[in-house]
């Protein structure tokens, strides 16, 4: 039987940065974000025994393998091996969107990953659980400098609030008023900078400076940003809702853009610029930076005209994800 799971990217509004364990080991830090309807997909299907390879994996390139070892994919190899899976399998991963883009495509995939093996094992995973599992995958199995947040937006689903405090993790949904959520979710738009990279470089440079303590003041200020956003995005006025929040995006985006050289660069900065001018409120880059997703926030009555003077770009609307990962069955 082929089995399917569909994990949620995710945007990040406020507070990334703060969800380091570099950062949080040494003081609280928060992040406020939403699991958004663009996707990964991961199959299996167990594959008869008698095939001359064990292991069959489509995704950006093609393996076929007879041994763990051998997979040249590292969060597949490392997964696979450490939770056991003898089974002869053909795995195939599908995206609606491009990785190396700031949307946690990494996480998502690992996480979807993880939904996707305790199915074939029959083993029942909490989200909380499965979230931490992955955070355990990638830190310590691949050991990748990776903050905390994207695994459980993937894992959740919907528009959270996480808290990072004494190595304890609380989960908190924002509650939006409907219209207020309606509102906010027909004004979010993606814009592709054309630019796919590793942010590797970006973190490597942003830990140093965190283990330094060179950049405390800049990410308590964003940090202080994820309490004022959720009461901006908890209050009764939807259009002083949208205009506080996408001016609360624009003064955080201009906080992390002062933590590192490679976040932006002049082609981003003109994109953003030009979507500001275009009527956008406020937005920021998503990921660590350094190129993949603009994201913007324009109020619904000027989308048309937004739409129209930003036809050269690549944009592309969000809606949320409520369910987080979830195993198909086919």
């Amino acid at each position: 039987m082929l089995i399917t799971s569909r994990t949620p990217l995710r945007v990040s509004f406020f507070g990334g940065g703060t969800d380091y364990p570099e950062y949080f080991s040494r003081f609280p830090g928060a992040v406020v974000g939403m699991a958004i309807n663009k996707y990964i997909y991961i199959s299996a299907l167990r594959l008869a025994t008698f095939i001359d390879y064990k292991y069959r994996l489509s995704y950006s390139r093609l393996e076929n393998t007879k041994t763990l070892d051998e997979i040249q994919h590292p969060v597949i190899r490392e997964v696979l091996k450490y939770y056991s899976v003898d089974d002869a399998l053909d795995m195939s991963v599908i995206a609606d969107l491009p990785a190396s883009s700031g949307l946690g495509s990494s996480s998502s995939f690992t996480v979807g990953l993880i939904n996707l093996l305790k199915a074939l094992k029959a083993e029942p995973v909490t989200r909380l659980d499965l979230g931490l599992a992955a955070i355990h995958a990638e830190r310590e199995l691949l050991s990748d400098s990776v903050g905390v947040q994207d695994q459980l937006h993937a894992s959740f689903g919907g528009l959270n609030r996480f808290d990072f405090i004494d190595g304890r993790i609380r989960i908190s949904p924002v509650q939006m008023h409907s219209e207020s959520q309606n509102v906010l979710l027909s004004s979010l738009v993606l814009i592709y900078t054309g630019i796919q990279r590793s942010a590797s470089a970006t973190v490597k440079e942003q830990m140093e400076l965190t283990k330094q303590r060179k950049v405390d003041r800049e990410l308590s200020e964003l940090l202080a940003l994820t309490g004022q956003a959720v009461e901006v995005l908890e209050g009764s006025d939807p259009e002083l809702m949208l205009k506080t929040f996408g001016a609360m995006m624009h003064e955080g985006w201009m906080i992390k853009r002062s933590l590192s050289s490679k976040v932006s660069n002049p082609m981003i900065d003109e994109l953003y610029d030009a979507a500001i001018a275009a009527g956008a409120y406020g937005g920021k880059l998503c990921g660590a930076g350094g190129g993949g997703f603009l994201l913007m926030v324009v109020p619904p009555a000027q989308r048309a005209a937004f739409n129209e003077r930003m036809k050269s770009a690549f944009l592309i609307p969000i809606d949320m994800d409520r369910q987080g990962s979830v195993v198909l069955q086919n």
